[in-house]
């Protein structure tokens, strides 16, 4: 059913429209080939994927800093996969890792053909809890630019989702009205539950078809954005 009373539509970066595990995977691939070539990546990787989202859930609530989730992700995977880093490794390949990451640019499926789709009819904005120098690279080189009115991430508001402020914030930077607008985003608490609970429509992005139930607006694939707006 069609969403009739929309004017700005929110979107989420990583996992929404960056495929951060696809670009992530890649990026491991690169540095461990010239530093660490023993490591066999796929197995690092279906690792470091949950530890990764598990550390990325307790930075969101502030249970931990900045540095301790860089830290934490890469060393509780190492640990994993039982090799042996120093923290001084550690703190090498988690600033490669944060440097070349944006190098790396797939997007997911139908993501341009949905932005050309909405971007005729609504301003779209982006809100992100993702690092403001990071995101504003993959942002740049993937070319989503020119798409968003506004980017707002979580250094800028001061608080992540799904914290009111930041929302909040994004509104004011938008100039857009709660009851006119529309989050879309892969998390269900931070972006989905976040944006119900101020006040905005949210639409679960749910790739892995996780079961949530009917009360939920939720797509499989970007382009069923379509079915709604």
């Amino acid at each position: 059913m069609k969403i009739t009373n929309i004017t700005d539509v929110f979107f989420d970066l990583d996992h929404t429209l960056w495929d951060f595990d696809k670009n992530s995977e890649m990026t491991f691939e690169r540095i461990f080939q010239r530093n660490h070539p023993e490591i066999e990546v796929k197995m690092f990787i279906e690792k470091y994927v949950p530890i990764n989202q598990a550390c990325w859930k307790l930075y969101q609530y502030d249970k931990i800093t900045h540095e301790e989730l860089r830290y934490n992700r890469l060393k509780d995977s190492f640990d994993a996969i039982n090799y042996a880093v120093s923290d001084e490794q550690i703190d090498s390949i988690s600033n490669e890792y944060i440097h070349l990451l944006p190098d790396n640019n797939h997007l997911f499926d139908g993501t341009f053909e949905i932005l050309d789709y909405l971007n005729k009819n609504y301003k779209l904005h982006i809100i992100t809890n993702g690092f403001a120098d990071v995101q504003k690279r993959k942002i740049e080189n993937s070319k989503l630019h020119d798409y968003f009115h506004t980017i707002t991430n979580s250094e800028m508001a001061g608080v992540k989702k799904p914290n009111p402020i930041i929302f909040e914030y994004a509104l004011d930077l938008a100039k857009a009205k709660k009851e006119n607008s529309i989050m879309i985003g892969d998390s269900l608490d931070a972006d989905v539950q976040g944006a119900l609970d101020m006040g905005l429509d949210a639409i679960y992005f749910n790739e892995n078809k996780t079961p949530v139930g009917n009360k939920i607006k939720q797509i499989n694939h970007l382009l069923e954005l379509k079915n709604y707006l």
